[in-house]
């Protein structure tokens, strides 16, 4: 069975994708940033502006650059911390089109007509909360809950 090369493309989680920048990090956590919950997931993000989009490497590539943190005080083995990080990937590249899909409440019938998502580009660093390692099936549940919420709150910031 063969794939085309842009179906398995769409699906990676590619290098633009992540969030490398020191300076870019440290704004993401500076504080007046946005975070949702769902255990065992914590998110927080931050809606960059059109200068910063072309100021930050990697920004203009990706309309979403993630951070997956998974600390270890709470996973003293690095084969736990690399599966629940391995799990959180998984959850965003099967789940990432809830963002970029059009709304409902798009502005106007011309918006959704064209197909353009209405939300910019965004910064998010998802933090692993639990203590204990938690089924794939609950990660990719918490991780649609928490995309639904991001893109409610991100339309309607203004920053």
């Amino acid at each position: 069975m063969l794939t085309s090369p842009r179906s398995t493309r769409q699906n990676k989680f590619s290098k633009s994708e992540r969030l490398c920048s020191r300076k870019a990090i440290e704004a993401l956590f500076a504080g007046g940033n946005k975070s949702c919950t769902a255990f065992p997931l914590r998110v927080v993000f931050r809606p960059l502006s059109e200068q910063e989009t072309s100021t930050l490497p990697g920004a203009a590539d990706s309309k979403f650059q993630l951070l997956i943190s998974v600390p270890k005080r709470l996973f003293k083995h690095a084969v736990d911390r690399n599966r629940a990080k391995r799990q959180i990937r998984e959850a965003w590249r099967l789940n990432r089109d809830i963002l970029t899909a059009v709304s409902p409440q798009a502005t106007g019938e011309a918006n959704a007509e064209c197909g353009t998502p209405p939300l910019h580009h965004l910064h998010m660093a998802f933090l692993w909360l639990a203590a204990e390692p938690q089924p794939s099936d609950l990660v990719h549940r918490k991780m649609k809950n928490l995309l639904h919420r991001v893109r409610e709150v991100a339309e309607t910031w203004k920053g």
